[in-house]
């Protein structure tokens, strides 16, 4: 960008009657009513407060105003000096009760600022705004997230409130070194986010990378929050397959914060980036950590034998049914009696479709009538299409199953993913018969190994091969036998349990 179209930040003028002139033309005071503006004269000076309503808290502001209105009531006069607007100055901010102030020369940061649900106040002679930060965002306590729940463990959940999740986060990690690095993207929007780290674990490169790809976000608004940030940061492309994992949890996004992985918070999102990640980071959850480790490892293999049979069950007996000559001999009785009027790979790809149109229906369906919906959906799909002879029972049968082995993959993005994989082994085992079952399946792991997210293998520990890394992928080992950070984040400090 030239520096003829570089937009010149606005000063702040001593004169405060010049800063009224310029703030009601750009804020639109008397046409936006959440936006005002407090005129006081205090020690025989003018000062403005600017607020927006909605976004700060009031009883601040009417502390903030009641100590400066009780200073003018003590009649503190000054001597007419070039020293008297300072004394003023000095006599406000000693008198503002928060603990939490700073001064800004811009008029243009102190205008973000307030939108951002801070507050400035203006003093008649001074070219410094006094910022003060009193905002509190509209929004919800924190609950336990709907998509990781677990039997036993914390209830609170991430919010929409970037403040309160950076304290969720602060609160599980009191280490002097956990950095919370905010700024502002978006022409319009100014939109916050937070890159969280812990100062001597996690990789500098990698954290300079991060900040340098958010710094070099160029548009109106973050509309979609995280999404968005993800798309920029990750440059995912046509990659169905999910490069960073999502998190509502604060215990989740802590465990990865010590082991050296980075934390994207964006504001209006209760969903934390964790960066880098790989495929094994999104079929882990959190269950598995809350039971005994035999338990957590028997959670774990039935969640893999589930995500592995969805993938594959439906092409593989897609393949029997076409090629029956396959089937050993007692394993005869597979495949239907009758395939109906309809083609097997019509009736699957059928049921695929109405899977997904049910699912998207439950997201949009109000909770009270969900039931209903499921009802009217186990009526119309199961019973009716079979009896009046759209579908086979069987074809019901694994279509049930794969999708119930999606519904348990932790990760809802790789659950998607992995579903539209399935369809297109079905469609290339439907046209290409035992060719396409083996070309398609050895397709789908060679392009897995070829993804990189934030330059990291999306297989490891698979690949490249990791024995102690892929122990603990397999087992879920005791915590006291974890000595060592994943090596896949290029820890500073590999060692997390020194032995005594």
């Amino acid at each position: 960008m030239s520096r003829e179209n570089e937009k010149k930040e606005t000063p702040i003028s001593r004169k405060i009657a010049e800063n009224e002139q310029v703030l009601k033309e750009r804020l639109g005071f008397g046409t936006s009513f959440d936006v005002g503006v407090r005129t006081l004269t205090i020690l025989d000076t003018q000062i403005n407060i600017y607020f927006v309503n909605g976004l700060c808290d009031v009883q601040y502001i009417i502390e903030i105003m009641r100590e400066l209105m009780l200073l003018e009531a003590r009649g503190l006069k000054t001597l007419h000096t070039k020293a008297r607007d300072v004394k003023v100055r000095e006599a406000i901010q000693n008198h503002i009760p928060h603990i939490q102030f700073e001064y800004e020369s811009s008029l243009d940061n102190a205008i973000t600022r307030m939108l951002s649900g801070l507050i400035f106040i203006l003093i008649d002679g001074e070219d410094k705004a006094i910022v003060v930060d009193v905002r509190k965002y509209p929004g919800r306590s924190p609950e336990e997230p709907d998509t990781e729940r677990v039997v036993r463990g914390a209830r609170d959940g991430y919010t929409e409130n970037i403040i309160l999740n950076t304290a969720l986060t602060r609160r599980r990690i009191r280490d002097e070194r956990l950095r919370n690095e905010i700024m502002q993207v978006g022409v319009r929007s100014k939109t916050d986010i937070c890159v969280s780290y812990i100062e001597g674990i996690a990789d500098p490169d990698l954290v300079e990378i991060i900040k340098k790809e958010l710094k070099a976000i160029n548009i109106d608004g973050l509309t979609m929050a995280d999404k968005i940030v993800e798309e920029y940061v990750v440059r995912q492309g046509m990659n169905p397959f999910p490069l960073v994992r999502y998190t509502e949890r604060p215990d989740v996004a802590a465990e990865h914060l010590l082991e050296g992985h980075i934390l994207i918070i964006v504001d209006a999102s209760p969903s934390v980036i964790i960066a880098p990640t790989t495929l094994f980071h999104h079929v882990q959850h959190a269950e598995e950590y809350r039971q005994a480790p035999f338990i957590g490892s028997f959670i774990r293999w039935t969640r893999f034998t589930g995500i592995f049979f969805s993938l594959f069950i439906l092409p593989l007996w897609l393949l029997l049914v076409i090629q029956p000559s396959l089937l050993p001999s007692r394993l005869d009785f597979i495949g239907p009696e009758d395939t109906k009027n309809i083609p097997i790979v019509l009736q699957i790809l059928f049921a695929e479709l109405g899977i997904d149109l049910l699912r998207m229906a439950a997201i949009h369906t109000p909770s009270p009538l969900a039931t209903a919906l499921g009802l009217v959906a186990a009526l119309l799909i199961g019973e009716i299409a079979i009896q009046v002879g759209y579908f086979t029972p069987e074809v019901i049968l694994y279509v049930a199953l794969g999708a119930i082995g999606m519904f348990a993959t932790p990760s809802y993005e790789l659950g998607i993913a992995l579903r539209v994989t399935r369809l297109l082994l079905i469609i290339v085992v439907a046209i290409f018969k035992v060719p396409g079952f083996v070309v398609g399946g050895t397709l789908f792991v060679l392009i897995l190994t070829a993804i990189k997210a934030l330059n990291k293998p999306y297989l490891w520990p698979f690949l490249p091969f990791d024995p102690p890394a892929f122990w603990q992928i397999f087992i879920r080992a005791t915590v006291p036998s974890i000595r060592f950070r994943p090596s896949i984040v290029n820890p500073q400090d590999p060692i997390r349990q020194r032995s005594e």
